[in-house]
């Protein structure tokens, strides 16, 4: 922030810290530091910052800035956006600016995943979000896993799960068939340390992958949501140390494979080969920060249907969850 400003010209952390040191009196480290940390987390963000709703703009030099884009895009007669986004519990998003955030995406469809909250459970701001129809499809068990849909265009007909009640309790799969198209919502278990869960995700995967060659005999597939794999080095942070871990264990990896080989596009790489892009940040060690992170978040549409693809984007300032929203553009 204080390169942005002009105040310094430093590289480093460290460089900017020293120098600021013989600028600031000591009596105010702690107090400003705290300041430009939050300020930091939720409008000058590292990446495409919030110029538009900052309270500094009009005197900010914006240094070195590319500030993100706001409002909805124009988008391609007949095309739709999609989001979808891990928010790691409904209520706990609802605290930190989940509708503010919707209406920012202006989405067509917006699936979440991990939503762990029964429709009960929500307050009635979220119940009568404009133009939005909920599709909900929570785990048994409350508190736990779940995922939603907010559409606004109604689907020919909703489904939930692959036909079997391990899977299927848990809330982690739901199918709209639109007029031209299949929206998969999904969040896929984690195999768990020491791969404890492994087996149970594996064949998760396969009735995965078979419920999408099923449909998309039919018309198109759109899959999204958290599938809990990182697929290949470029998408974590530290590829070498998760080698044996979950997320990133060969089997998991073989899956994704094998999706690949099918025929699926992972859409955000048809776009974006750069490194360093991410979705999801352990809350330890300040991870997001450091962006140490795992991409483990897509958009997959069957191979006959690349065309249809427009854009695939990551959300990496939007914070909320210790995920960000991904999107893709539809035509």
């Amino acid at each position: 922030i204080m390169n942005i400003w002009g105040v310094v010209e430093t590289a480093t952390p460290l460089q900017t810290e020293m120098a600021l040191r013989q600028i600031l009196p000591e009596r105010y480290w702690i107090s400003i530091n705290s300041t430009l940390v939050a300020f930091g987390q939720k409008t000058c963000t590292p990446l495409r910052p919030h110029c538009d709703r900052c309270v500094v703009a009009s005197w900010c030099p914006k240094i070195g800035v590319t500030p993100r884009t706001v409002g909805r895009i124009a988008l391609p007669d007949a095309s739709r956006k999609f989001v979808s986004w891990n928010v790691n519990g409904l209520r706990a998003a609802l605290n930190n600016g989940f509708l503010d955030i919707i209406q920012d995406l202006d989405a067509d469809v917006v699936a979440l995943q991990e939503i762990k909250v029964h429709p009960d459970q929500v307050p009635e701001s979220l119940q009568n979000i404009d133009n939005y129809q909920i599709i909900w499809n929570p785990a048994k068990k409350k508190g736990y896993a779940g995922t939603a849909v907010f559409t606004r265009n109604t689907p020919l007909r909703p489904s939930f799960g692959l036909g079997n009640p391990l899977f299927d309790d848990e809330g982690r799969v739901m199918t709209l068939e639109f007029t031209d198209y299949y929206f998969i919502n999904v969040y896929a278990p984690n195999a768990q340390p020491e791969l404890k869960r492994l087996d149970y995700k594996l064949e998760f995967n396969r009735a995965l992958l078979a419920h999408m060659n099923r449909l998309r005999l039919e018309k198109s597939v759109v899959l999204c949501g958290d599938l809990n794999v990182a697929h290949k080095e470029i998408d974590l942070a530290n590829p070498k140390a998760n080698i044996r871990n979950p997320g990133f264990s060969k089997q998991e990896r073989a899956w994704m494979d094998a999706v690949a080989e099918a025929g699926y596009i992972d859409t955000f790489r048809k776009f974006d080969a750069s490194p360093n892009r991410y979705t999801w940040w352990s809350y330890r060690f300040n991870a997001r920060a450091k962006n140490i992170g795992w991409r483990i978040d897509y958009f997959i549409v069957d191979g006959a249907s690349g065309h249809r693809v427009l854009d695939a984007s990551i959300h990496e300032t939007i914070h909320g969850s210790d995920h960000c929203p991904v999107s893709m553009v539809f035509r």
